[in-house]
């Protein structure tokens, strides 16, 4: 779907015709959070109520984002690091050496990493495979982030992959046998036999919901027996995954560098929707908003400590999901502890594809509009003129 609308998500139907939109790679994951309604955004109709007030009761702290380095990317290009369509292992890992010691500053890998993680942290590596094998965060790049965590002591018992989905995670290459000794882990689960619920009925996704945490929004959230699955809970409340409540003690984001019609899915995006269930009923009146303040809440806040975006291979058209007329090469990582500040500098690469494309004469100006209210809330900065971008040319 490479158009800013949302389809109503709460019948089987509208899920498969999301399906079909979507193409390759989303065979088995029919539920997919599309691009924000920007064309039906209606200046005179009232956005719904939210709880975003009350993040402000719970104080900040050294990790809060922005983070450590308000205002900072670092941007790592090498033309090298996809041959004959496969991605370069060794180049990934220069490509991430370099980003890690510009951005801290640090003279050794292991003190760059340390600048935001312990041994004693658990470790959740924030990835993103909901468009499938297509446009997955790549395995290069996580393996990479694995390796120098490594190199910074920690072990692997101590870090976690994770995402909202398990079996998208299943699909897309996250497997035991893959990532020995780490564990891997999604809100929504399905066992063995292929089913969303146990021996009682229930579905396993209930368990891994914290009902302390929560996103509330005066828009009801209504689902059929085919849907509920992939959300969890209806009604007005979306709750927080038990692993950033209560699992990791940090979280490490890997997004990908795509498009969301106009605007983009990265940094902000990959959390917010990632992190919360019962979230169709959020696209369409509250996309923008959600992106943002769903963020604010102490679980993802707090915990947020660095922001490395895959930009090896990315898409700039029928985003967030894998359409491969639209995929690819950008040949770069990002990298900020500051989200804001990373996905503004996305959003110029792949506004600037998109018009090199001819598929729109300038920027959205509503392609921002999350960045802006992440910056209201004091998330991080969305002002070009105020982020300072560092460029690394390796090759």
């Amino acid at each position: 779907m490479d158009k800013e609308e949302e389809p109503q998500p709460n019948s089987r139907r509208n899920f498969f015709r999301l399906l079909t939109a979507s193409g390759a790679g989303l065979v088995l994951s029919p539920v997919i959070a599309a691009a924000p309604a920007e064309a039906a955004e209606n200046p005179q109709t009232a956005k719904p109520a939210t709880n975003i007030q009350d993040t402000l009761k719970y104080p900040r702290n050294e990790n809060s984002m922005p983070g450590h380095f308000p205002g900072r990317v670092t941007q790592v290009n090498h033309s090298g690091c996809i041959r004959e369509n496969i991605i370069q292992q060794k180049v990934v890992d220069q490509m991430l050496t370099a980003a890690m010691l510009d951005l801290t500053g640090k003279k050794s890998v292991k003190k760059a990493w340390r600048k935001f993680v312990s041994p004693e942290d658990i470790i959740g590596l924030k990835v993103n495979p909901v468009a499938g094998k297509l446009l997955t965060t790549s395995h290069e790049l996580v393996k990479a982030v694995i390796t120098q965590l490594e190199q910074a002591g920690i072990p692997r018992k101590n870090i976690v992959i994770w995402d909202r989905r398990e079996m998208e995670l299943q699909e897309t290459g996250f497997l035991p046998e893959n990532y020995p000794g780490i564990k891997i882990s999604g809100t929504e689960q399905k066992d063995a036999k292929g089913s969303f619920f146990d021996a009682n009925g229930k579905l396993y996704g209930e368990s891994m919901i914290d009902k302390e945490w929560s996103y509330w929004a005066d828009v009801e959230g209504a689902y059929d027996e085919y849907t509920m699955p992939y959300m969890v809970n209806g009604g007005k409340h979306s709750y927080f995954t038990k692993i950033c409540t209560q699992q990791v003690t940090k979280i490490i984001n890997l997004p990908i560098l795509k498009n969301a019609g106009a605007s983009v899915t990265l940094c902000m995006k990959n959390l917010a929707f990632g992190a919360i269930s019962n979230t169709g009923r959020l696209h369409e009146k509250l996309w923008h908003d959600t992106v943002a303040e769903v963020c604010a809440f102490p679980p993802l806040r707090d915990k947020v400590v660095l922001n490395i975006v895959d930009g090896l291979v990315g898409c700039y058209n029928g985003g967030p999901a894998a359409n491969p007329q639209f995929i690819c090469n950008y040949n770069l990582l990002l990298a900020g502890t500051d989200a804001v500040a990373v996905d503004r500098i996305g959003l110029n690469i792949v506004s600037k594809k998109r018009i090199e494309m001819k598929l729109q004469k300038e920027e959205s100006p509503l392609a921002s509009k999350f960045l802006q209210r992440a910056d209201e809330l004091g998330l991080g900065i969305s002002d070009n003129s105020r982020i300072t971008l560092k460029t690394i040319d390796l090759a």
